[in-house]
């Protein structure tokens, strides 16, 4: 028994022995280990805040740009323990990080699928010129301006000021239509005159109309179509360009539109008919046939 407990402590004592050797012996290199990751961390801190400096000046969105500063700096912090641990002669150790760090990702992928998905599609956003702070969208069934692009979702304010988040996942798999691409818009006008009005002359009274408000510069043609005979009516569509950036002035615009040719046709007495039923009764009441049927049934 005496032996038995002898031996254990002869054991640990060895053990320690052995690691406080190994210790001296790799003493230098672990120096080196600790200067490379002192030296990694302060990288790391200035090449975090360069990346950060350099994507707000293509990213608007700040918490974009200081995502991909932590990103550069895990990168070098990452570098430097690799380095560290080369140093040290751990090279087990190094592959059992890598292998866990690819079993990690892996779990850890498919448990926030979504939203991973939503912060890159909120990456790629930041990135697209064609969608910026201030842009009148319309996707998904809603329509308004871009307030905030963060990582995870949009925000657009519509006209009610309502505020509609929209997942960045989202956006990115469906169309979208921007308004604020361009600086002109088409807007379209419907309406309708009397069959006995002249048409030629509705035409010029409309074209007239338009160009009183909205001048085409670039040479556009202000467009007039009579498009159906309709029930009491001949129906048309006018078509003009105006400077416009979002729904709002496209939504003037037609109003403006609208209240130009209708005065227009009524200084001109051009008739705009609304639906009208006509009811015609062939048969005539025989009122002494009533009455002596009606005497008829009393007896």
């Amino acid at each position: 028994m005496n032996n038995e407990i002898t031996k254990s402590f002869t054991d640990i004592y060895d053990k320690l022995e052995g690691w406080v050797t190994g210790f001296i012996h790799n003493l230098p290199n672990l120096l080196v280990a600790v200067i490379v990751m002192i030296i990694s961390y302060y990288t790391a801190k200035f090449v975090s805040k360069w990346v950060v400096r350099l994507a707000s000046k293509k990213v608007p969105q700040k918490s974009i740009a200081k995502l991909i500063g932590k990103f550069a700096a895990i990168v070098v912090v990452s570098m430097g323990l690799f380095l560290a641990l080369g140093t040290l002669d751990l090279s087990k150790t190094l592959n059992t990080l890598l292998a866990g760090a690819g079993i990690s990702g892996l779990v850890i992928g498919l448990a926030l699928q979504g939203t991973l998905s939503n912060l890159l599609s909120g990456i790629v956003l930041s990135f697209r010129r064609k969608i910026q702070l201030g842009h009148w969208v319309e996707t998904t069934g809603y329509a308004g301006e871009v307030v905030d692009i963060n990582l995870h979702s949009l925000v657009l304010k519509e006209f009610d000021n309502s505020l509609v988040i929209i997942p960045n996942k989202t956006i990115i798999e469906n169309p979208l239509k921007n308004y604020s691409l361009t600086d002109k818009m088409r807007v379209a006008v419907s309406c309708g005159v009397g069959y006995e009005s002249d048409l030629e002359e509705v035409e010029q009274l409309v074209k007239k109309a338009i160009k009183s408000i909205y001048h085409q510069n670039d040479g556009s043609e202000i467009e007039v179509y009579f498009t159906e005979f309709g029930d009491s009516s001949i129906n048309f569509v006018c078509r003009f360009w105006v400077d416009a950036t979002d729904a709002k002035n496209r939504l003037d615009a037609k109003s403006a539109g609208m209240k130009a040719i209708k005065q227009s046709f009524d200084e001109n007495q051009i008739n705009i008919p609304f639906p009208i039923r006509t009811l015609e009764f062939n048969n005539k009441l025989d009122l002494n046939t009533t009455n002596a049927n009606h005497k008829v049934l009393q007896n």
